[in-house]
């Protein structure tokens, strides 16, 4: 899990390089990710890690930290 933790603190700190990503524990509630933010992270997943995030999962709480949206994307390799 701590490769994939790693792989997407990546994928966070290309995006937004002046955030501490490995930190931050409100990047929705803050507005630091804002919705093409959320978009582009979902594809960048996809592409990385070669897994789809459902609609049905795509809420803040999965996507306000690095540690949420980690224990998300290791829940749906899982359910592969």
């Amino acid at each position: 899990m701590e490769e994939l933790r790693e792989g997407l603190l990546e994928i966070l700190e290309e995006m937004h390089p002046d955030t501490d990503m490995a930190s931050c524990k409100g990047l929705v509630q803050d507005k630091i990710l804002d919705s093409f933010d959320i978009i582009t992270l979902i594809t960048r997943i996809r592409e990385a890690f070669d897994v789809v995030v459902p609609a049905d999962r795509i809420v803040p709480e999965n996507f306000n930290s690095l540690d949420a949206l980690t224990k998300l994307v290791d829940r749906l390799l899982e359910e592969e």
